[in-house]
């Protein structure tokens, strides 16, 4: 369902913006949805923390039993914290990068809700904030901002006459103290706009839910930065609140070649050809089970699958706030299909995410930075990898913490942008690095999505500094949700791919879940590798998951 642009709220809510300094999440504010979720942001809001930096000798700190300094963390490191009250104030919201290709240095572009800051990372444990771009036209919530040939296009909702604005980023190469920057172009051909893609490869911006073409992507000619044209709408299916567009190469050979968009339109997935800007074509509108509010998705590197966040499913359900992320396959355009849904081991709402290689990252507010490996997306299975919780107070189905991530730099730091928090650069290791073991015990608190009636899935366990083999005791404790568990056949994969089954298909074993410990005899392996847990679903209609599971040596 779309719905049409109330100007009378947009008053109103322009109105409660201007008198509050409480930030609104990143939602359209012009539909039933949005305004909801507004509101619900607007309860929400805290001021920006008052923490110190985490700068110089006391950053670099690394990810111990579970904590870099305050923060709750796996497999990632704390690198440096830059408060708000020291890039320029407001609240926190988007977040890109810039590097330099004459020198390599790394830039992070933050986005605030007065403005948009410059902080030189290339020393990330020692940022160094160059000044501030301040916001057309008043203050938002909303601001978005992406990178094409080393200039920055920058834009904000809520503000009428905010337009995108246009910075030569190699301005920065000179600056030695902050400073207050302007403009070098200003696009006026729309007001305000929720959000801003760029493709890199074809010179094209598409800024999505602005005061034209429907709240469809505005497409804007961008291959001579400073002198943005407009190239055309995209308003088929009315507002997008996100998107991202590509040279197709993926599976569906009818589109090689050409420009296609991937559009989050409140509760679809809207596939769009953009090749002629003047005659876009619509390939397809698909909606999915449990769809709140489609709000941001990314591809697969193969361009094969979209992994898409839906920001109200949490918050509007009663029983269930895990974050969920859906998973689309898209061999036909015509056709993607939702093939499956995976759900974090924590309670929070998940926001912005972005691809790289075999890995996502997500930005999930009160839940920080997570990290999953989508090595087995194939299977609709997921895994976490890593995670640094920016907001370690509490997770919870609430908007604060983690609002954006970028994970493009060249030398592996990330940076988030906290609502409260502002920028934090740390240092992922997915390198399969295991926590020290208490009592010879391993595990993996991972979540393993199980497919129905598919191929079985694993869960690895890499244990390391056990001598010789492993016990003919060998305890295996296994912790799988699972609606009939009757359908479920359980295996041990030792390092050398020797398989132990450790429980069969009963077929009419209607009970509920695997919660167990399994004693095998497995006196012939070498302790030290991988071990597998392997599981797989037999039958139709029942779903459940790998929670938890280890190996006791």
């Amino acid at each position: 369902m779309r719905f049409r642009r109330i100007s009378g709220l947009l008053l109103l809510m322009a109105g409660v913006l201007a008198v509050s300094t409480a930030p609104a999440g990143a939602h359209d504010p012009e539909t039933p949805e949005g305004q909801a979720a507004a509101r619900a942001f607007m309860a929400d809001y805290e001021p920006a923390d008052r923490r110190a930096a985490i700068t110089g000798t006391a950053a670099g700190v690394p990810c111990v039993n579970g904590k870099a300094d305050i923060y709750p963390c796996k497999n990632v490191d704390l690198v440096s914290v830059l408060p708000l009250s020291s890039i320029g104030g407001g609240n926190g919201n988007d977040i890109w990068g810039w590097t330099d290709p004459t020198n390599q240095k790394e830039y992070a572009i933050v986005g605030r809700t007065n403005g948009t800051a410059f902080v030189d990372i290339s020393t990330p444990t020692s940022p160094k904030y160059l000044g501030n771009l301040p916001s057309n036209g008043g203050s938002s919530t909303w601001r978005d901002m992406k990178v094409y040939k080393d200039h920055a296009f920058i834009v904000a909702d809520m503000i009428n006459g905010h337009g995108m604005q246009v910075f030569d980023l190699t301005r920065l190469r000179t600056v030695t103290s902050a400073q207050t920057f302007t403009a070098d172009k200003l696009y006026t051909g729309f007001g305000p706009a929720h959000n801003i893609a760029i493709n890199e490869e074809t010179g094209y911006a598409y800024a999505i839910g602005s005061n034209t073409c429907s709240g469809g992507p505005h497409m804007v000619d961008i291959r001579t930065p400073k002198n943005p044209v407009n190239a055309g709408c995209v308003s088929q299916d009315g507002y997008t609140h996100d998107n991202q567009c590509v040279v197709y190469r993926g599976p569906d050979t009818r589109y090689t070649g050409r420009e296609i968009c991937f559009n989050s339109n409140e509760d679809t997935l809207t596939i769009v050809d953009v090749t002629t800007k003047s005659n876009p074509v619509q390939l397809s509108r698909t909606g999915y089970s449990g769809a709140q509010y489609s709000h941001q998705g990314w591809l697969t590197e193969n361009q094969r699958y979209f992994l898409m966040d839906d920001e109200l499913d949490e918050q509007r359900s009663s029983t269930d706030k895990k974050t969920k992320t859906y998973i689309w396959d898209l061999n036909s355009l015509t056709a993607p299909r939702h093939t499956g849904t995976y759900s974090s081991p924590v309670d929070s709402i998940d926001h912005n995410m972005y691809v790289k290689g075999d890995y996502v990252y997500q930005a999930n507010y009160r839940a920080g930075l997570r990290i999953l490996d989508i090595k087995n997306v194939a299977s609709a299975s997921l895994t976490e990898a890593g995670y640094f919780d920016i907001y370690p107070s509490a997770d919870g189905a609430q908007f604060n913490g983690a609002w954006s991530t970028y994970p493009y730099f060249p030398s592996g730091n990330v940076v988030v942008n906290g609502i409260e928090q502002g920028l934090v650069v740390v240092k992922p290791n997915l390198g399969g690095v295991v926590d020290p073991p208490t009592g010879g015990k391993f595990e993996n608190t991972n979540n393993v999505n199980i497919p129905d009636a598919g191929a079985a899935v694993t869960s690895d366990i890499a244990v390391t500094g056990v001598s010789g083999n492993a016990p003919a005791t060998l305890q295996v404790a296994v912790d799988i949700k699972h609606t009939w568990r009757g359908d479920l056949v359980i295996d041990l994969v030792a390092p050398d791919g020797t398989a132990y089954r450790l429980k069969n298909s009963s077929g009419n074993d209607s009970a509920d879940n695997v919660i167990t410990t399994y004693t095998v005899n497995a006196s012939t392996e070498v302790a030290n590798g991988t071990w597998k847990l392997k599981v797989q679903d037999v039958a139709r209609y029942d779903t459940g998951y790998i929670d938890a599971w280890s190996v006791q040596f």
